[in-house]
């Protein structure tokens, strides 16, 4: 049975499952509600019920407290609605609304993506989970006090394992490190979510994405959350690699584009090599977008990878006609600085 779930004082509704928690109905109806652990040890996602009533749930009593319950209080992590019910809480519009966590984490996996790619997943602890958007980074803090900047390749509802995609960087200390050194069960700080590239969901505009090698992280997220959430939004992918080989995980898109008719995939390499006889689009990824989007006055852009591919898609860009404030970028500054 289902229940109608309102959130106040936004007056967002949506439904919940008698066996689904509040936070998982909330999360998997589009409204982004805070939480952090979600087993009910942390209280991060404690709201008021205003009507209704629910099932509690099991939780730890240092975060819900007799006085909270007595209170109608109650952790969206762990509760379930038993009827229509009405909650007050606040609702994450934006990056400022998150919390910015320092934890460690644990390498549960690693995975080679492409010749000169490898694929982390890491494992939080049990009682804690990193809430971020789409689209964000975090920084993994080095014992010599460094950190090094890597985007969130996994989508906000995908969170079991942060995943992260990272580039061999000859010579580079953490890469080396990374590649030739680091074991599954490792441990590592981390400290995220961090920056103002997500996605944003309040605009119907069609979307071009630009990835420049593993600046389709980031961009895997967002459109991997997009298409989570239903957005029947026009978007376009164009990737941008030097050879074939360089497409790390072309599969990836090349899936989303099969069963997604809002969704377009767009391969191009700079240098492609002659063996790979590559009869797709050729030179520089920007070049594709303005050949295909000469007026850009009514799109978003989203453009991740180096600092030079994404000065030169804003330029172009604004040449185009798109909108200064419609232009969203992360550029990969810190692959200046080795490993």
């Amino acid at each position: 049975m289902s229940h109608q779930i309102t959130i106040q004082p936004s007056g967002h509704i949506f439904t919940a499952e008698d066996d689904e928690t509040l936070l998982a109905a909330a999360l998997r109806s589009g409204f982004m509600l805070p939480y952090g652990c979600r087993n009910g040890a942390c209280g991060s996602c404690k709201g008021t019920i205003l009507t209704g009533a629910v099932d509690y749930g099991e939780y730890q009593s240092g975060a819900l407290t007799d006085a909270d319950i007595a209170a109608n209080r109650a952790l969206f992590c762990v509760s379930r609605a038993t009827s229509d019910v009405a909650i007050e809480c606040r609702e994450i519009g934006a990056a400022k609304d998150i919390q910015i966590k320092t934890v460690p984490c644990r390498v549960n996996k690693i995975t080679k993506l492409g010749h000169d790619v490898i694929g982390l997943h890491l494992k939080l602890p049990a009682s804690e989970r990193v809430q971020f958007l789409a689209g964000q980074y975090i920084d993994i803090l080095l014992k010599n006090g460094k950190r090094r900047s890597f985007s969130l390749a996994n989508a906000p509802h995908d969170d079991a394992f942060l995943q992260l995609h990272i580039r061999y960087v000859p010579g580079g200390e953490y890469t080396e490190h990374v590649f030739n050194n680091m074991k599954e069960k490792d441990i590592l700080r981390m400290e995220g979510p961090l920056g103002n590239f997500f996605l944003r969901e309040d605009s119907d505009k069609p979307i071009i994405f630009i990835a420049g090698g593993t600046g389709f992280a980031p961009i895997q997220s967002m459109v991997a959350h997009a298409l989570h959430q239903r957005l029947e939004r026009e978007m376009t992918l164009y990737w941008g690699a030097r050879q074939l080989r360089d497409l790390y995980l072309p599969q990836v898109p090349s899936r989303w584009q099969q069963e997604n008719p809002n969704f377009t995939f767009i391969p191009v390499l700079s240098e492609p090599d002659a063996k790979d006889a590559w009869p797709g689009r050729s030179g520089l990824v920007v070049d594709a977008v303005i050949a295909d989007f000469p007026d850009l006055s009514g799109y978003q852009v989203y453009a991740c990878g180096a600092p030079a591919m994404v000065a030169a898609a804003r330029t172009a860009c604004a040449q185009c006609g798109l909108p200064e404030n419609e232009f969203y970028a992360d550029a990969f500054s810190y692959q200046s600085d080795p490993g």
